[in-house]
């Protein structure tokens, strides 16, 4: 555990869907791993505007709200007894209360969706708005999905070379080093000089230009890689779109690690096109790194 990571514990968002019970125990076993104490965190949100509303009606809604995060709290003592796990009851939606307190966790973990929302929501407002605003990691746990068990356990990263993907890549091999797993680096190639491509660039040798971002992925891969020996680190390189080769890589994965948004992802999208398909459609978790969880020193090239 790195000296920052000394007082950061891991938060859950928690509000006793089943969604929410599968990240808890993601979280735990985060916790139990990293041997850092666990938030469990309910929001406590009134869906009407502000109004007068009775003190007995404020209470009794808050008494259910306790009643929730005590029974996060109970499932995960459960689940591993050495933890140290702690309750927050935050007043407002869960997207702003888990973003809160956020801010002094190591990670964030919560489920693709909870108790709100309507039939085959795939996922909810929180799990999109919680990576797309934290400054820190966030886990989205897929439905019906449980933590690894320790065995063949396969973390893939898919980077292109932004900041948040090299974050990514460093977030995927400290997951790949505490479950004694590997890394499967996944860099998804636009070919713009080939015939196929909307605008091709004039003169140019497509071949070439392939070989030299192959060789430059794999440079980056192996320099960064190298802060973690323990892990095996494969490394694909493909010219196929990214959304379907990395939604389609999670089924035997344990963990999709992506950055926030990626190069050519419009400047107004806190989260990019690629990242929103595989919270939608992954098979596994999905973390989403920030770009300044890392600030990378690269080969020259």
């Amino acid at each position: 555990m790195r000296d920052d990571q000394a007082d950061r514990p891991i938060l859950v968002g928690y509000d006793d869907s089943p969604e929410s019970r599968d990240a808890l125990r993601w979280a735990v076993e985060e916790a139990r791993l990293r041997r850092l104490p666990v938030l469990v965190c309910h929001a406590l949100h009134w869906p009407y505007a502000p109004r007068p509303v009775a003190e007995e009606l404020l209470t009794q809604i808050e008494q259910v709200a306790l009643g929730v995060v005590d029974e996060g709290v109970r499932r995960a003592k459960e689940l591993a007894p050495e933890v140290d796990v702690q309750p927050v009851l935050g007043k407002g939606t869960p997207a702003a209360v888990l973003l809160e307190v956020a801010n002094g966790a190591e990670l964030t973990v919560l489920g693709s969706r909870g108790q709100g929302g309507f039939e085959g929501l795939q996922v909810g407002s929180a799990a999109v708005q919680v990576p797309a605003h934290s400054v820190r990691p966030v886990v989205v746990v897929r439905p019906s999905l449980r933590p690894p068990d320790g065995q063949d356990v396969r973390v893939v990263v898919g980077l292109d070379g932004s900041p948040p993907s090299l974050a990514a890549l460093d977030f995927a091999l400290d997951e790949a080093a505490l479950r004694g797993g590997s890394v499967t680096a996944l860099c998804c190639w636009a070919d713009c000089g080939s015939v196929s491509w909307p605008d091709p660039l004039p003169f140019v040798d497509s071949n070439a230009l392939r070989r030299g971002a192959e060789a430059r992925f794999r440079e980056v891969v192996s320099h960064l890689a190298a802060r973690r020996p323990e892990v095996t680190v494969f490394t694909e390189f493909v010219t196929e779109r990214p959304q379907r080769v990395l939604v389609d890589s999670t089924k035997d994965a344990t963990l999709l690690v992506l950055g926030s948004r990626g190069n050519g992802a419009p400047a107004c999208l806190l989260l990019g096109p690629v990242t929103q398909t595989a919270l939608l459609e992954s098979w596994c978790p999905v973390a989403v790194t920030p770009a300044d969880v890392l600030n990378p020193r690269l080969p020259p090239g």
